[in-house]
C-alpha cells in the first residue's frame, strides 16, 4: 500500500507526523482519544492544538475537540520540537544537481530526526539551508558514523536512486582504524598484521527492536551455503514468507596501513566493503576479529550511556560511493574529503 502523502507542508525542515487513530472505541472524540494517549505529556497543550485546528484529517480538514471518533482514520500534526543545542560539527556539500545532494556528514550528526535530534540533524539542516523540503535521504548512516550521504532532490526521480541501493546497485567502501597489538607487528608490510588480510567475514546478525546493539546468532553447519550477497532476492513486490538460513551478513577486510597515531598507539587503518547492510555490520565484524573500530561505545562491550565526547568520535568513515547512473547512464564515483583523526602517522 502507498505511503499517504501529509496534507500538511514541512515545516522548519520537519515533516508534519501521522497518527493512526481507531474508528469505534471507548472514546466519544478523536480529541479524548488522543488526550488518554499522550494527555500525560502535555494534556493543555493537546486541546490548544485541537482548538486552534493545527491538527488535521488525511485531507487537510482541521479537527475540533468536538469531532466524534470514527470521523477520520488517521491525523497530522506538528510535534513539539525539543529545544536542541547546537552540534559544534559540520556537513559539507560535495556535489549536487537537479537531482542528487551528496553530502559529507560529520560524526555525531543523525541524517535524519530521531529521539532528541531534529533540527540537530543532516535532512533537516539541509533542508532549511537548500530551501528545499523535498530532500530525502537515499540512505542513512549511523550518528557516530561520518562520510558520504546521497539525498534526492525530486521526487519525480527519486525512485530511480532508492532502487540502486534496493538492487545493491551501489558499491561502497568504509574506512576504519582499530588498535593493533604490539605483538601483532613491527610495522613490516609482511608482518603478522598483514599476514591475516584480506579476508571476508561471514555471519547471522540479529536486530531486536528496542535491543540497541546487533547480536551475532550461531546457525547449523549445513545452512552455511552460498555467500549471503549472491542469494536470489525475493521478486519485486513480494516478500519472503520463510528466513533465510544461514548467514545473513557479508563484509571484506582489508588492511592498508599500520603504524603509530598521534597518541603513540599502534593502529591499523583498515578498508571495509560490505557486501550487505545489517544494522552496525561493520561494527560487529570488526569486534569479532577482536579489532573493534576505536571509540566504539557499542562493540564490543556496550557502554554505558553518556555525553558525548567530541575528542573521541568512532573511527569509521563512509568513504567511497559508485554507481551508474540511472537517468543518464554516466558512471558516479563520490569520495568522502574526511579524515579518520586516529589514524597512523605515514612512516
Amino acid at each position: 500500500m502507498a505511503e499517504q502523502t501529509s496534507p500538511l507542508p514541512v515545516r522548519n525542515g520537519v515533516n508534519a507526523t501521522r497518527l493512526r487513530v481507531p474508528t469505534t472505541g471507548p472514546w466519544a472524540t478523536v480529541h479524548e482519544y488522543v488526550q488518554q494517549r499522550f494527555g500525560h505529556l502535555d494534556p493543555a497543550g493537546i486541546t490548544r492544538r485541537f482548538t486552534a485546528g493545527e491538527v488535521v484529517d488525511g485531507a487537510g480538514r482541521p479537527l475540533s475537540p468536538e469531532d466524534p471518533l470514527g470521523s477520520c482514520s488517521v491525523i497530522w500534526y506538528y510535534r513539539t520540537l525539543p529545544d536542541e543545542p547546537q552540534l559544534p560539527v559540520q556537513e559539507e556539500i560535495l556535489y549536487e544537481d537537479e537531482h542528487l545532494v551528496v553530502a559529507d556528514k560529520p560524526h555525531f550528526l543523525p541524517t535524519t530526526p530521531a529521539g532528541r535530534y531534529v533540527q540537530q540533524t543532516l535532512l533537516v539542516r539541509l533542508r532549511n539551508r537548500l530551501n528545499n523540503p523535498d530532500l530525502v535521504p537515499i540512505h542513512r548512516l549511523d550518528r557516530g558514523t561520518a562520510g558520504l550521504v546521497l539525498l534526492a532532490k525530486n521526487p519525480q526521480t527519486r525512485g530511480k536512486y532508492q532502487l540502486l541501493f534496493e538492487n545493491r546497485q551501489v558499491e561502497k567502501s568504509y574506512e576504519c582504524i582499530s588498535r593493533l597489538s604490539p605483538a601483532a607487528s613491527d610495522l613490516d608490510p609482511d608482518a603478522a598484521a598483514h599476514a591475516r588480510f584480506p579476508l571476508v567475514v561471514r555471519n547471522r546478525l540479529e536486530k531486536t527492536k528496542g535491543i540497541v546493539i546487533t547480536q551475532s546468532v550461531p546457525y547449523d553447519v549445513e545452512d552455511s551455503g552460498r555467500r549471503p550477497h549472491e542469494r536470489r532476492r525475493a521478486a519485486r513486490g513480494k516478500r519472503r514468507t520463510q528466513a533465510v538460513p544461514g548467514a545473513n551478513s557479508s563484509s571484506r577486510v582489508e588492511l592498508l596501513e599500520t603504524g603509530k597515531n598521534h597518541h603513540g598507539q599502534l593502529t591499523g587503518l583498515f578498508r571495509l566493503t560490505p557486501h550487505t547492510g545489517k544494522t552496525h555490520q561493520l561494527r560487529v565484524h570488526m569486534a569479532l576479529l577482536g579489532l573493534g573500530i576505536m571509540h566504539d561505545r557499542f562493540y564490543p562491550v556496550l557502554e554505558s550511556d553518556g555525553p558525548d565526547d567530541f575528542g573521541e568520535p568512532l573511527q569509521l568513515l563512509a568513504k567511497s560511493l559508485s554507481f551508474i547512473d540511472p537517468l543518464t547512464g554516466e558512471e558516479r564515483q563520490f569520495t568522502s574529503a574526511r579524515k579518520l583523526v586516529e589514524a597512523p602517522n605515514p612512516h
